[in-house]
């Protein structure tokens, strides 16, 4: 038997290959979208990121924005009742439905 590797990225064929229609970079928009302390957003991996990706665990994750490190946000959320944090870049970042930020 082969001993398998225990890299960042082992084990993650599905979690970072593409459809055919999402093929290449993503738009510029996806990487310049801005979020509010307090919204809630999902973590969505984009595989073809120049800067980096939190690990693919995470992928799905419903977390709440807790402020900016640079261009990129700090996350919470809950993993097993125990508090922990994130950070990602926009582009791995999409608005959770049905809770808008507060105005």
């Amino acid at each position: 038997m082969v001993k398998s590797s225990k890299g960042f990225h082992s084990r993650t064929r599905g979690t970072l290959t593409k459809e055919v229609r999402e093929r290449g970079m993503p738009p510029i928009t996806r990487f310049l979208r801005t979020f509010e302390v307090g919204q809630r957003v999902v973590v969505r991996l984009e595989a073809s990121d120049p800067h980096g990706m939190p690990h693919p665990r995470y992928q799905g994750r419903v977390c709440t924005v807790i402020g900016r490190v640079g261009r990129a946000y700090r996350l919470e959320f809950r993993d097993g009742g125990k508090r922990k944090e994130l950070i990602a870049n926009p582009v791995h970042l999409d608005p959770a439905g049905g809770n808008p930020p507060d105005a």
